[in-house]
């Protein structure tokens, strides 16, 4: 196996009141009060962005036009039971113009493609939906 690295994410946060995440590419800026929602909808967009790319690479592997881009609407939740935190995660995919079972196959397969899905599987629960 010949490992090639193709991106690096570099990223500075900082806790407290007037906490503030930003990427060291400018593409991220934001203020953080408070960790939580945050994490989670950080999170939630950035495995949507990469699940997106994966659909788009499965369709094409397949040799399948997408007239539309796919979305994501990415729920995470952060949950406790008994002093363990735990994720939940939902994902509603929808593939505008594509036969159901077509896009189905595509959904499913985009996770074995996706890092954010294979780091996740086994992990957490997820729910893909198609919608």
């Amino acid at each position: 196996m010949t490992e090639k690295l193709l991106f690096t994410g570099k990223t500075h946060i900082s806790g407290g009141r007037d906490g503030s995440a930003r990427s060291s590419d400018g593409t991220i800026d934001i203020k953080l009060p408070q960790p939580h929602p945050a994490a989670e909808n950080l999170f939630g967009i950035a495995w949507s962005a990469c699940y997106i790319g994966a659909i788009e690479l499965a369709a094409a592997q397949r040799k399948i036009t997408l007239s539309d881009g796919p979305e994501v609407d990415a729920e995470i939740t952060l949950n406790a039971d008994n002093g363990s935190f735990f994720l939940r995660a939902r994902l509603n995919v929808s593939l505008p113009g594509i036969d159901r079972d077509v896009a189905q196959e595509l959904i499913e397969a985009a996770h074995g493609i996706c890092p954010y899905s294979k780091a996740t599987h086994g992990n957490i629960d997820v729910e893909t939906t198609l919608v």
